[in-house]
């Protein structure tokens, strides 16, 4: 009789954890594999896309990785043909892809959908915190990092800085890089006095404690300079930059290029999965900012808005119309 009991008490443990494996291996398998395209590490879209798939995975039942690029110019028409479900990028280089416009000339993606707006991109030139260099004008005859063969939206970027000093590209000594991190790389290794990059990138950091200390040069917050970064880089605005542990190179209150980062996908990009992706993002700041301190600057109430011609995905529209944030568009 005891051996009998047993034996009934051992096959219902084992129904048990057979029950409970095939519950875990549906929930996983329920848990669908998305592809978010990034830049390579120590980018900003890098860190912000490791941050969103945190919270994609931990609540919206995705299964999200990262997978880098070189920069957002490759990875679009990536996103565009269906390969990755998603893409981090910013509102000018979404325009022109999906307009065909600059040096998307002649390739319109016009299957690309705004996601969710999620921080202001701060742009900082970065020199050495000694450097005597103290304004763009004194970038003049400076080794500068250009180029940017592989992030096309970096060069008009750098033509709008240096404009605001009455300076060209001619006027700097061009160091040649391919992107951001290997401009911030050429940096660090002494070859260029100036570089850049996003403020609280964590490349940023790396450059600031790598080489004793940086500095962010200033552009004064005037309408002419406004105008100015504008006839370059139409969805630009000056933003004031303040002193933090997380923002270095900053000291004093300054004024800085800046634009908005976005979460693009395609028109092949499931509504549901969209629909779950912004749902987790707009509920989860806190926990997308413990990733990633920049979101911080994300603001869940302002996650859309007019991008005309950029067309928003149903998934998210429907989200956004739920949560009576949607902005009606022209």
């Amino acid at each position: 009789m005891i051996g009998y009991s047993a034996t009934i008490r051992s096959f219902a443990a084992g129904l048990f954890a057979i029950a409970g494996l095939a519950a875990a291996t549906m929930s996983s398998a329920q848990a669908q594999a998305i592809g978010l395209a990034a830049s390579n590490p120590g980018s900003l879209y890098h860190s912000s896309a490791t941050a969103i798939a945190k919270v994609a995975n931990d609540n919206a039942g995705l299964q999200a990785t990262v997978q880098p690029f070189a920069s957002a110019t490759i990875y679009l028409p990536a996103v565009a043909a269906g390969e990755y479900a998603f893409g981090l990028t910013n509102v000018e280089e979404l325009r022109v892809a999906v307009a065909g416009d600059r040096w998307y000339e002649g390739r319109k993606y016009e299957d690309l959908r705004a996601v969710a707006i999620m921080y202001p991109l701060r742009n900082g030139i970065f020199v050495r915190a000694d450097s005597d260099i103290k304004s763009m004008a004194d970038l003049k005859g400076k080794r500068m990092v250009t180029g940017f063969t592989s992030q096309k939206t970096i060069p008009p970027i750098i033509d709008a800085v240096l404009a605001t000093a009455g300076l060209t590209q001619a006027d700097i000594v061009p160091v040649q890089v391919p992107n951001v991190v290997a401009g911030a790389n050429a940096f660090v290794e002494g070859k260029a006095d100036a570089f850049i990059f996003a403020h609280g990138a964590a490349k940023v950091r790396e450059a600031d404690a790598s080489v004793g200390g940086i500095r962010s040069l200033p552009i004064p917050n005037t309408p002419e300079n406004l105008a100015t970064i504008q006839k370059y880089f139409p969805p630009a605005y000056l933003k004031e930059e303040t002193a933090g542990k997380n923002n270095p190179g900053v000291t004093d209150p300054i004024h800085v290029l800046t634009y908005d980062a976005v979460v693009a996908a395609s028109t092949k990009t499931p509504d549901d999965v969209v629909y779950r992706l912004v749902k987790a993002m707009h509920e989860n700041k806190a926990a997308m900012a413990g990733v990633f301190p920049v979101f911080n600057l994300f603001d869940p109430n302002r996650m859309n808005s007019d991008l005309s011609p950029i067309q928003w995905h149903p998934g998210a529209v429907k989200f956004y119309k739920e949560a009576g944030l949607w902005t009606e568009m022209k």
